[in-house]
């Protein structure tokens, strides 16, 4: 059984989706976790969900001079995770070029910037989640595919720079999150079974899939480096 007890657990992207997910499984496992967003609100909300010690931080990974703030009046962390991310979509000659700097703004150099800030212990980790379009391009959404491309070769260079902190990427593929709470209930389920039935893996991933993933790589001293594709497939299917 996976034992964070007693560990500092920082989840940027905490309080919905996969970094709840995390930040429960932290919990769970006996880490002192905090959840950080820009909505005070959720992260409230989120807070209910996760059993075990939690705090919440308001924390927009946009703002440099918050996140250098943030992490400076802080002890040193063992584990960050970093979800947080909004990026819009579609093809590069229809995308407007404002909408695809606030993408890679959001995505990668919030990811970026609190990288730069972060306190860890010496035997801290840092983890990514970046996305299997790094790997398998779509027509339509080229600029995600770029964004977690470059966010996976961000780990691998942290992890020589900062060594002997462990940094990695987790690579998630189609997963039922609130992302697509937007959309009609029909056309979001008709959606889903498209691709679970288009995936060698037959179904879609749940954000528990991913936050498996980030706790492999927080205990597993050997892992640094690395992305770890938890895709159902989709890279290779």
């Amino acid at each position: 059984m996976i034992s964070l007890a007693k560990q500092r657990v920082l989840v940027v992207g905490g309080s919905s989706g996969i970094g709840l997910a995390v930040a429960q499984q932290a919990a769970a496992a006996g880490a002192e976790v905090t959840i950080a967003s820009r909505s005070a609100d959720k992260l409230k909300e989120a807070a209910r969900s996760i059993a075990g010690k939690v705090e919440t931080a308001v924390l927009d990974t946009g703002d440099n001079a918050s996140v250098e703030a943030f992490f400076a009046n802080r002890e040193a962390w063992d584990h960050i995770v970093i979800s947080a991310a909004q990026t819009a979509s579609g093809p590069v000659r229809k995308l407007p070029l404002d909408d695809a700097a606030r993408a890679m703004d959001s995505k990668f150099w919030g990811a970026y910037r609190v990288a730069r800030a972060a306190r860890l212990a010496e035997r801290g980790t840092l983890t990514f989640i970046s996305g299997f379009l790094s790997e398998r391009p779509s027509a339509s959404s080229v600029l995600q595919g770029a964004i977690n491309a470059a966010l996976e070769s961000l780990a691998r260079g942290l992890a020589l720079e900062l060594s002997p902190i462990r940094v990695n990427a987790v690579s998630p593929g189609m997963i039922d999150t609130p992302l697509w709470s937007k959309m009609d209930e029909s056309n979001r389920n008709a959606m889903f079974e498209r691709v679970a039935g288009s995936l060698p893996a037959k179904t879609v991933g749940q954000p528990s899939d991913i936050a498996n993933a980030v706790l492999f790589l927080m205990v597993t001293p050997f892992a640094t480096g690395s992305t770890v594709r938890v895709d159902g497939g989709g890279a290779i299917g």
